[in-house]
């Protein structure tokens, strides 16, 4: 369910866009652990991108409602690309994609991926919707696991609809994409870690701005990609923690049987995980 209307102080109405904007506020690492943090504990490498777009299914409930909606052909619209995973599956029968994402060097990892493919593409370097007006509107436009980085919810869906002719198509885990680690902030840090927003909440905010949202919930049961090394697993974790590397012996004791193989390649994270597909038309 999504979270009450009501905020701290009694009485006070609080819109669905504020309460997802306060609930992923809560998120922020504390100012001690991050700045005693060896590096960022932001972001993705590269590899893991690419390694995902490579392994990315085209029978994924997210994939089969996009391409439903191309039918024999059109053009995807990728928002938040990374290395494409959402899109380039869809070719074909997408007969051009188009990825805007604020990585330069995520977006020449698409636009190889698009070659490969055969199927003709653009890139635009930007962040969303900051781009949208330097962005060609298609028939589909998908979006996959960028929305709880995204705090001014509202304007960044109602420009996804704006560039889609047919359908809109959004990929999100049904909790936080990092609540799985909590116990872990737990054990090395002492921090209690907040479990919202949730798939709900983006539904309530898409709701309140009068886009009427189809969502089918499903289970993804492993990890797509990952890492051809177990110690750049881990690393992973250890930069997401903001510790250094003294702490792995730690770390993956508390991950157990959360750090594993799939198809070869090490993860660390559950080997199942909730997801919502959301759907709407123009």
């Amino acid at each position: 369910r999504a979270a009450p209307a009501t905020g701290p102080r009694r009485g006070r109405t609080v819109s669905a866009a504020a309460r997802w904007r306060e609930a992923l506020a809560a998120w922020a690492i504390p100012p001690t652990i991050l700045e005693a943090a060896p590096v960022s504990p932001f972001g993705f490498p590269t590899e893991i991108f690419v390694s995902r777009a490579e392994r990315a299914r085209d029978d994924d409930p997210s994939a089969v409602v996009a391409r439903a909606a191309l039918g024999d052909g059109g053009s995807v619209l990728d928002v938040g690309a990374g290395g494409g995973a959402a899109s380039l599956p869809l070719a074909p029968p997408a007969t051009r994609l188009v990825a805007v994402d604020p990585s330069r060097e995520l977006l020449d990892a698409f636009l190889r991926g698009a070659d490969a493919r055969g199927v003709g593409a653009a890139a635009v370097e930007g962040a969303w919707p900051d781009v949208a007006s330097a962005t060609e509107v298609c028939d589909v436009v998908v979006c996959h696991h960028v929305l709880y980085n995204v705090a001014d919810l509202a304007p960044f869906l109602a420009a996804l609809t704006t560039h889609a002719r047919r359908r809109v198509v959004v990929e999100v885990t049904d909790r936080h994409p990092l609540a799985w680690m909590n116990d872990l902030w737990s054990s090395l840090h002492g921090v209690s870690r907040p479990d919202r927003p949730c798939a709900a909440d983006a539904v309530a905010v898409a709701a309140e701005i009068g886009i009427e949202v189809q969502r089918e919930d499903w289970v993804r049961r492993a990890a797509a990609g990952g890492y051809a090394r177990r110690e750049d697993a881990v690393a992973l974790i250890r930069r997401r923690l903001c510790v250094g590397p003294e702490r792995d012996g730690e770390i993956e004791r508390f991950l157990g049987d959360r750090l594993r193989q799939d198809d070869g390649l090490w993860n660390a994270g559950p080997r199942e995980t909730q997801i919502a597909t959301l759907r709407w038309e123009p």
